[in-house]
């Protein structure tokens, strides 16, 4: 690097820095603030200057869901074991170069948030900031409109994938149960060492999938053995052969009670930071938050396992990390289930196929075969052009056959709601609320008072719209009345 800009990217970091710092001391500029300095003086090619300087490099940790509580569970517990920077609910490169900006440590962990590769930059990020790790939770179908700018599954995917394109070093950590991330490391393998994690739990999703699953690599069909939730499970494709390869790290040994879950992990995995294979075999136990939150566990263990640079923390690491979780660890908009005077009440977001067949899955598993039949659920909408995400929670709603399904619109159109509420009601039981985005206060007040008063045992509020905005205030105001009913 030339004189030039070796003076340049110092003046950005020390902007940058005062900028970090100034934040602490007042409020409005957010997490990504100080990052975003750094670039306009810097430039993005300064980047690759702050990340040499951590002594291990950056992790990041992207898909369609989970990425938050991923994130937050790697921080918990590599920062046993070593010194961390990190940033997560702040998709951007800003905030990732807001995280650099902390100087020396040994590892950065950042999630990141692609959806599409024009405003994504995925491979110039990987670039920027050479990472050791590239970590997929998931990949499902997702926002269809970025912008006002169509954006088809294929090209979301290839974004996903192309965050960990240029890696010539380091491990790519993937859900062997998910096709889709399978086929990342895949083409990865002669590059960099992969790494996959996935279920083996006596568990199966009986319910339809919501869109279609073809195969990544000549796109047939695959054909699952056993799904453990939606299109994640155990596949082979009847045309290529491609198939679920065997995970480095399982999951086994469920056991659920009411308000704590046991589960056993076993494997061998590869640690980049001794350049060892480390053996894993322990029991925890975990806080009843689901399955899809199961794989958020598994997901932080193998990235975790993957790059502590004290392998021999590890058993007492993992352990002490999950006696101590608590639903806390979960973002603000996830879904959770609480009581509201004899009501059971299931809510939170659920803005793709896959996270609100989730969460009805969820209730599902946590209160049993009690609420066919005796659910009301109150469901967001998509927005404009989100005809995709529609018809994966049509199908999921269908399955589930509630009782009355009340339709209130979740993003920005209310024209939207209404026509996916016309098609809805065509096949189960509906009214419609057509209350404006502008006047989040007056919506969310009405799926309050629709949870106060409804008749039914169970309700199950999910759908799309803002995490903190709506689903955290929504939360709130639910909880606020449970605690003065």
């Amino acid at each position: 690097m030339g004189l030039s800009r070796t003076i340049r990217c110092r003046t950005a970091e020390s902007a940058g820095k005062l900028s970090k710092h100034l934040i602490k001391l007042g409020s409005g500029m957010g997490k990504s603030y100080p990052g975003y300095l750094f670039i306009q003086i810097g430039s993005l090619k300064c980047v690759n200057y702050l990340a040499r300087k951590l002594s291990i490099g950056s992790i990041i940790i992207t898909g369609t869901n989970g990425k938050t509580t991923s994130t937050k569970i790697t921080i918990l517990l590599l920062t046993k074991d070593a010194k961390l920077t990190f940033n997560y609910e702040s998709n951007t490169i800003n905030a990732i170069v807001t995280g650099l900006l902390t100087g020396k440590v040994d590892l950065g962990v950042f999630e990141y948030g692609i959806r599409d590769v024009k405003h994504g930059i995925p491979d110039t990020v990987c670039k920027i900031v050479d990472p050791v790790g590239v970590v997929y939770t998931n990949i499902s179908r997702e926002h269809s409109q970025v912008s006002g700018r169509e954006n088809p599954f294929e090209e979301y995917l290839m974004a996903k994938q192309l965050l960990s394109t240029p890696m010539k070093r380091g491990v790519v950590i993937c859900n062997a149960d998910d096709p889709r991330t399978t086929i990342i490391g895949k083409n990865k393998e002669q590059d960099t060492k992969v790494t996959y994690y996935g279920l083996d739990i006596d568990l199966e999703d009986k319910t339809p999938l919501t869109g279609d699953v073809f195969c990544p690599l000549c796109h047939g069909n695959l054909v699952y053995s056993k799904r453990y939730l939606n299109h994640r499970g155990i596949y082979e494709c009847i045309s290529c052969g491609f198939k679920r390869p065997e995970p480095d790290i399982k999951l086994t040994k469920l056991l659920l009670e009411k308000e704590k879950w046991w589960v056993s992990l076993v494997g061998e995995i590869y640690n980049y930071s001794t350049d060892k294979n480390v053996s894993i075999d322990l029991q925890v136990p975990l806080p009843a938050f689901g399955i899809h939150n199961l794989y958020n566990l598994l997901c932080a263990v193998t990235t975790y396992v993957s790059f502590t640079p004290q392998p021999e923390n590890i058993k007492k690491t993992i352990i002490d990390t999950c006696e101590t979780l608590d639903l806390s660890i979960l973002p603000p908009g996830r879904f959770e289930i609480f009581k509201v005077k004899d009501k059971w009440v299931g809510m939170g977001q659920g803005d793709n196929g896959d996270a609100l067949k989730a969460n009805i899955q969820f209730m599902e598993s946590y209160l049993g075969d009690d609420i066919t039949g005796n659910t009301a659920f109150i469901y967001t909408t998509p927005d404009e052009g989100e005809d995709e995400i529609f018809e994966d929670h049509l199908s999921s709603l269908n399955s589930l056959n509630p009782v009355i399904v009340h339709v209130i619109p979740g993003r920005e159109s209310v024209e939207a709601g209404r026509s996916y509420y016309n098609i809805l009601k065509e096949s189960l039981h509906a009214d419609f609320y057509p209350l404006s985005h502008e006047d989040m206060d007056k919506r969310i007040d009405k799926i309050r008072d629709l949870v106060k008063e409804s008749s039914y045992k169970y309700i199950i509020v999910s759908g799309c719209g803002p995490e903190q905005y709506m689903w955290g205030n929504l939360k709130l105001r639910c909880k606020s009345h449970k605690k003065n009913s």
